[in-house]
């Protein structure tokens, strides 16, 4: 494809003397161009919705979620899925950012990398790829060689294939089962991807894990029942979610979660149902992990 008639290539014709304007117009057309993103994504939604049933779909079935992209695209993934653990508590290797280059291209371009199909699926073999797994491909332009090489190894295992872009009709559109693709129009600064489309990735990122999450059970409520005591900070966060869940007491909360060893959840649970021990998490574990239904369950019991 000819890099000048993508969409994410073009001039934005609002931004063509954009070098002539003072700071605050600068910042304000700026401003003006990001209000677009949102609007783009809603048109995806159905699209969205229906990856996260295979996310979570793949979670239940023990798949992964796997993110690939070179650059920006590479970057946004390794974010998205280096802040799930702390908060929903799950393992280092459910969701899973690679990037191009690898961990150096995290902090500096690597020369080549994002142009090189067969490392793309070396880095998913590398892995363990399983018909299991979700490989969600990230490319502003829909046609990065490594991404592409990645999705066409994932369509080869059998995995679900996802593509997350900004461009349409895009190679990676033509490739993976399922596509993305908010179309934010031209970046205030030519090319720069990183701008408009690399919001819109990050907000779609954030929907499909977040989502995802919900739906296997790691949120009650709006509360985040399995978020992880790593720092001071999670740890206070953890103590409140226990209190604004149960009603409980500073001292209630901090006794729960220290006989629950700071599973929140299961802290939670205790307060509700009175249960101690290994009960609780025997009764988490009968439901899946969903809060709300081992609370109806121990209720309905009596």
């Amino acid at each position: 494809m000819n890099l000048t008639k993508l969409n994410t290539e073009q001039q934005n014709p609002k931004t063509l003397n954009i070098d002539l304007m003072g700071t605050e117009e600068i910042v304000t057309v700026i401003n003006q161009e990001d209000l677009l993103v949102p609007n783009a994504i809603a048109k995806e939604i159905p699209s969205i919705s229906e990856v996260v049933d295979k996310i979570v779909q793949a979670f239940k079935n023990g798949g992964r979620l796997i993110y690939t992209g070179a650059g920006t695209s590479g970057r946004l993934g390794i974010l998205d899925a280096s802040e799930c653990p702390p908060t929903y508590g799950t393992d280092p290797g459910m969701v899973i950012g690679i990037i191009a280059g690898g961990k150096e291209a995290t902090t500096e371009a690597i020369e080549g990398a994002e142009d090189d199909g067969d490392q793309g699926k070396q880095d998913l073999i590398d892995i363990g790829l399983t018909g299991n797994d979700v490989v969600v491909g990230i490319a502003a332009s829909g046609r990065t060689p490594y991404t592409i090489g990645a999705l066409e190894y994932a369509n080869e295992i059998g995995a679900v294939s996802v593509s997350v872009v900004c461009s349409k009709d895009s190679e990676m559109e033509k490739i993976s089962a399922y596509t993305i693709a908010p179309i934010v129009g031209p970046e205030v600064v030519t090319g720069s991807t990183r701008m408009k489309a690399g919001t819109a990735q990050k907000l779609v990122l954030n929907m499909l894990t977040t989502a995802s999450m919900i739906k296997i059970g790691k949120v009650y409520g709006n509360l985040m029942v399995d978020v992880q005591m790593t720092n001071e900070k999670l740890r206070k966060r953890a103590e409140n979610i226990v209190k604004t869940a149960t009603g409980a007491s500073d001292e209630e909360a901090r006794a729960a979660l220290a006989e629950q060893n700071n599973h929140t959840k299961a802290a939670i649970l205790q307060i509700m149902t009175g249960l101690k021990g290994k009960g609780v998490l025997e009764l988490l574990e009968k439901h899946d992990g969903h809060l709300r239904d081992a609370v109806a369950a121990f209720h309905s019991s009596k």
